[in-house]
């Protein structure tokens, strides 16, 4: 008897424009990495608060508070390419600004402050902007494999290249992370430039459907109309995410989680530093091993999501974090630490995967900026001050603001079970 060939489905490939978006991101993270590193280190040298130094970490993201919306308008109403660039334009010359004040030594706490934020400015753009590139570069089908491909460049380079450079660099000279992250910033600017016309812009998506109840409630998968208008306002986009019952649902979660988490790492660099006793130069490298599991759980989210379902990978991956913060409060030595941070860093991946494919499925590509503007303003918007409280908790013990976040994620997603399961029902509709 014989047993036919099974025919292998091969997945479509993505595509040369986005690899070229791809690419971008790449080079973006590339500076954002050493950035990342060599800003808190340079605040260690002047001074060795936890408040302090958490404050460092709470500024990169005041602008998602203040700034999110704006940027989503931004988004959807210029041309995306021309946004992502002049991102990192504004990004590049602040890291040139901080460069020669360091090197003239005359660099303030206060400068590196307003720096932070001014990045951060810059990142709600290009990172906006890059979401909402996305679905006009790939097939509905291809948006989890995008969305994983683009989360595993930003923890490559970010973690594995970028961070272990920069503390070397720091142990060098302060101002070498400067100077290289700043030259990082030069390539996405032509990359940018270079994608399609298709990117520049969403077309209005005719694929959106009435809503299935009448008080314009939609179900988890269902695209909900944002306005019979020809020019879609922020109004609109704001309402469009308030009439969403169910991704309403979810923000309101991803707050919770996303706060709890800014709240637990907020003295993750004098943890590392005082408490495990890693030296200043090896952070990148800590920062490494972390990433490796980061980048694990960008890698394995989309075949876990075909295998057990988006809802039940958005579950597991929060029990799982819930978990992983737990054993970094307690842990012992620094081999220990990093396996659980890093632990912690596959479930927020495996999380981040299928929420950022969720949301491109959801939202019509015309408001898709400002309701992902609206969402990071919600979200992000809390981190600042959950960050601050962590400082505040960590100068009684670096250990505990751990411990306190681990409780509060496990609590949350064991009360959002139904909700988060319910994520596997969604599908993408047609585009336009």
């Amino acid at each position: 008897m014989t047993v036919a060939p099974t025919r292998v489905r091969r997945q479509v490939p993505l595509g040369k424009d986005f690899g070229k978006l791809w690419t971008a991101a790449a080079f973006s993270n590339l500076a954002d990495g050493v950035g990342r590193t060599a800003v808190p280190l340079i605040a260690t040298t002047l001074t060795r608060d936890p408040v302090a130094i958490a404050a460092v970490g709470a500024l990169a993201f005041v602008p998602w508070l203040f700034f999110g919306l704006p940027a989503g308008m931004i988004v959807d109403r210029l041309d995306r390419r021309r946004v992502m660039a002049s991102a990192n334009i504004l990004r590049g010359g602040v890291a040139v600004a901080l460069a020669a004040l360091t090197a003239t030594g005359h660099l303030q706490l206060w400068q590196l402050l307003v720096a932070t934020v001014v990045f951060g400015i810059g990142e709600t753009l290009f990172d906006n902007a890059t979401n909402a590139v996305i679905p006009s570069l790939v097939d509905k089908a291809g948006l989890d494999r995008a969305n994983s491909r683009i989360q595993a460049a930003q923890i490559t380079i970010d973690s594995f290249v970028a961070q272990p450079i920069a503390g070397i660099l720091f142990a060098v000279s302060l101002v070498l992370p400067l100077w290289v992250g700043s030259a990082g910033y030069l390539v996405p600017i032509a990359l940018a430039l270079m994608l399609p016309l298709s990117a520049a812009h969403a077309l209005r998506s005719s694929a959106s459907r009435p809503a299935s109840a009448a008080d314009g409630v939609a179900t988890p998968g269902e695209r909900i109309p944002a306005s019979d208008s020809p020019r879609v306002s922020t109004k609109d986009a704001a309402l469009y995410l308030w009439r969403h019952r169910y991704l309403r649902a979810l923000v309101v979660f991803t707050s919770i989680l996303g706060g709890a988490f800014a709240f637990a790492q907020a003295p993750t660099i004098l943890y590392f530093l005082d408490t495990q006793g890693v030296a200043p130069a090896a952070i990148g490298f800590v920062t490494a091993g972390i990433g490796a599991g980061a980048l694990l759980g960008s890698l394995v989210a989309p075949i876990l999501v075909r295998r057990f379902g988006r809802g039940a990978v958005m579950l597991g991956a929060n029990l799982v974090a819930g978990v992983c913060l737990a054993l970094v409060g307690i842990a012992p030595e620094v081999i220990s630490a990093i396996l659980a941070y890093a632990g912690m860093a596959f479930a927020v991946s495996l999380w981040n995967v299928p929420w950022g494919a969720l949301r491109q499925m959801i939202v019509p590509g015309d408001i898709f900026g400002r309701v992902l503007g609206i969402i990071r303003s919600l979200t992000w918007g809390l981190f600042p001050i959950a960050t601050m409280l962590g400082g505040f908790v960590a100068r009684y013990d670096l250990r505990l603001p751990y411990v306190i976040a681990a409780a509060v994620t496990i609590v949350a997603a064991l009360a959002a079970a139904r909700l988060l399961l319910a994520a596997s029902t969604v599908t993408a509709p047609d585009q336009a």
